[in-house]
């Protein structure tokens, strides 16, 4: 009976802390959409307001502005781009590292990943000088580069996980068929490791949608993206908190619906994944 009773305090305590976990992870996304759903007056209201009549109006303030077709369409072209190039990119090195056996093969793995760590934030002056030298600043292509390097690590590490699993015999039997190493990889590697691509494109997305840093120093107000435009309403006559949130929320949107929609091809890559990696 102690037994039975032990178990059960330990359970009703995991899913305590289950619970006030997801309280403090989704508290901040309850505050951004509450806040930017309140009137003006509202939304500076201290202590906050937890009752209030809803409006669109900071909504309206961000969706009809001059410039955020411009900022938005620069974010899809960015993001969607870095992500296209970087997992392609990607593909061809881990094919070229798992099926070429060289010597070091393993130290430029390792490698890569410790490339992965640099944080992001030692990379702006360098960058900046050196995209200034080749005439990069302030270009679309310029930000695509730099996202792709970023991520160039983390997915070589990944693809090369799935591509580990793919049996040799499948790309003999291709080979024996007259197959090329090109086709090989398009029509038979390509769609077995298509979990693995789903992960890889998933981070490269994310992480090219919502970075601030490096898109605030090397783009102008033509080139600039959504996370850099946040920085606008914050103003010499005080911080628009209605606006800055109802643009937060658009910016979190995308990102939401996309890892939603990929949610198990995420889960079964990142399973999948992890048994030779």
């Amino acid at each position: 009976m102690k037994s039975r009773t032990r178990k059960q305090i330990l359970t009703g305590l995991r899913y305590l802390a289950i619970i006030t976990g997801a309280v403090v992870v989704l508290f901040p996304i309850y505050l951004m959409l509450t806040t930017s759903l309140k009137p003006r007056v509202a939304a500076f209201a201290i202590p906050p307001e937890w009752t209030f009549v809803p409006t669109l109006s900071s909504y309206a303030t961000v969706l009809f502005d001059d410039n955020f077709l411009r900022f938005f369409s620069n974010s899809v072209q960015v993001a969607l781009g870095a992500t296209v190039v970087s997992v392609l990119i990607a593909a061809l090195a881990a094919y070229g590292i798992v099926r070429f056996r060289f010597k070091g093969s393993q130290v430029f793995v390792a490698g890569t990943l410790v490339l992965k760590m640099i944080p992001e934030v030692i990379l702006v002056v360098p960058v900046f000088l050196l995209w200034n030298a080749f005439g990069l600043i302030n270009t679309r292509i310029g930000l695509i580069l730099v996202y792709v390097a970023l991520n160039l690590a983390f997915n070589i590490w990944i693809i090369r996980a799935f591509m580990m699993e793919v049996p040799r015999e499948l790309e003999q039997s291709a080979e024996i068929d007259g197959c090329s190493e090109l086709t090989i990889f398009s029509r038979i590697i390509m769609p077995l490791i298509a979990p693995g691509l789903s992960v890889a494109a998933i981070f490269t997305f994310r992480l090219a949608w919502n970075e601030f840093v490096l898109s605030l120093a090397l783009t102008n107000r033509f080139t600039r993206t959504l996370p850099v435009a946040v920085s606008m309403y914050i103003t010499d006559v005080g911080v628009q908190w209605g606006p800055i949130t109802a643009i937060a929320t658009v910016i979190a949107l995308p990102a939401f619906i996309f890892t939603f929609l990929a949610a198990r091809s995420l889960i079964s890559g990142l399973t999948a994944g992890a048994v030779k990696g």
